[in-house]
């Protein structure tokens, strides 16, 4: 028994099977280690793209809303640029982010 397994292990075809298997899996430039990191690279980037495909509709909402409402203009204005109408006064509060005892 133990002399047919060593006499199917010296076989040419079955050494030259073997070599192939660990050359595709190990050291040819696309072996398996590195598809393996393709694989998990082009997971990571779907989950990215979906992340920004749903920032693009909330955009493009938003970008809708701006070039045609105009309360939503004057909110942006007066949020973003701090403008005011003519008869108005803006008091801006700022807060302290870091406590009391932590101050440098």
């Amino acid at each position: 028994m133990v002399r047919k397994v060593f006499h199917f292990l010296k076989n040419k075809f079955f050494l030259v099977t073997v070599a192939f298997v660990v050359w595709l899996l190990f050291f040819d430039q696309n072996n398996f280690l590195y598809q393996q990191k393709l694989n998990r690279q082009l997971k990571e980037m779907q989950i990215e793209k979906n992340a920004h495909l749903k920032q693009i509709k909330i955009d493009k909402e938003a970008t809708q809303k701006l070039l045609y409402d105009s309360l939503t203009i004057e909110k942006f204005a007066r949020e973003t640029y701090l403008m005011k109408r003519d008869s108005e006064d803006i008091f801006l509060i700022i807060r302290d982010t870091v406590p009391k005892g932590k101050k440098k």
